[in-house]
């Protein structure tokens, strides 16, 4: 018996070391590297483009769970360029979407960051947005036009071309407004419908939320852990930093799990 509890420990010591390291880490919904997902970037950091942190949560909760993703964004110019200390525009710069984008990427080959006119919709399984001001700036005009704004072309393309094929589609934070602008009927949240203000946060933007009612979408109020699932739709949200809060990033982390594990769950059916 002891002779026979050793071999099997080679044996499955000699498997465990011919795998990577998330062998014995996988998620829940992970399909072993089989799941690919179109991530869509807007820049680089709250004010100007995606959100650094929402940038990042999703691409680990996408890893953790097994599944591979494509970065992309649009290799154009951003609305401009924010001094994130002073919270104004920064004056006498310029900065592409893609280039800026880029400081997400930590690899090179395919894991660079690609330009989002090439989307291909068949080559992935869902597609999901991270959230920062470059959704209202960069991705579309809904700082400037509001409910009547119109969304970057590619943007629009890619949201169309996923739903029509009955892909999954997840948006964090201010994402859901491009949703709501192009795909009729669906539901999602963005947090609280009124600024509710505490000691752990409060909720600056829900203006967007009053916007996307009057785009035809219903909003479901959650907390920034939480995420909502439109099941008919495929469409997965997630509040995130809608709410502003200081110190207690783990929510917007926890949320944003929970909307990839939703994606992923959708993706593989």
């Amino acid at each position: 018996m002891l002779a026979t509890r050793t071999l099997l420990s080679k044996q499955t010591l000699a498997v465990l070391s011919r795998q990577p390291a998330c062998f014995v880490h996988h998620g829940d919904y992970g399909n072993w590297g089989n799941t690919n997902i179109a991530v869509v970037f807007s820049g680089c950091g709250w004010w100007d483009g995606t959100d650094v942190h929402e940038g990042v949560y999703t691409m680990y909760h996408l890893s953790r769970n097994g599944a591979r993703f494509q970065m992309f964004a649009p290799n154009q110019q951003q609305m401009h360029v924010m001094d994130h200390m002073r919270k104004q525009p920064a004056s006498g710069e310029n900065r592409n979407m893609m280039m800026e984008s880029a400081r997400f990427s930590h690899n090179q080959g395919t894991m660079q960051m690609q330009d989002l006119a090439k989307l291909d919709v068949n080559s992935f399984d869902a597609l999901i947005f991270p959230g920062g001001h470059g959704i209202t700036k960069n991705l579309s005009s809904f700082v400037k036009d509001g409910k009547d704004c119109k969304l970057h072309s590619d943007v629009e393309r890619v949201l169309k071309e996923f739903h029509r094929a009955r892909k999954p589609i997840g948006l964090a934070s201010m994402a859901p407004v491009l949703a709501c602008r192009v795909l009729p009927s669906i539901e999602v949240t963005m947090g609280y419908e009124r600024d509710e203000n505490t000691r752990w946060g409060n909720w600056p933007n829900t203006n967007m939320v009053q916007a996307i009612k009057s785009m035809g979408a219903r909003h479901n109020v959650r907390d920034p852990y939480e995420a909502y699932v439109d099941e008919k739709n495929k469409v997965v949200s997630t509040p995130s930093f809608m709410w502003e809060t200081e110190y207690h990033y783990h929510y917007i982390f926890d949320g944003i799990g929970n909307m990839v594990k939703h994606v992923l769950r959708m993706s593989t059916k």
